[in-house]
């Protein structure tokens, strides 16, 4: 498919896409990317928009900011 990946733990790769535009990649794909159309419920969808979301936290995100500092 010659396709270029991004590393989405980096903050900055997720920065311009909300929620609401990553959910329609999901359900309904984008170029050579087939969506997931009626095999995803709505709810799955939005789950997997949060668990992509949640690849940032531990690479520099908010969790870590959150680390006491010895």
């Amino acid at each position: 498919m010659s396709l270029t990946l991004k590393d989405w733990r980096e903050p900055g790769v997720l920065a311009g896409i909300s929620d609401g535009d990553m959910y329609d990649l999901i359900v309904k794909g984008k170029g050579k990317m087939i969506g997931e159309g009626d095999r995803l419920s709505p709810e799955k969808a939005w789950n997997m928009v949060h668990y992509v979301r949640s690849f940032t936290k531990g690479h520099g995100g908010a969790e870590k900011d959150a680390t006491p500092k010895s």
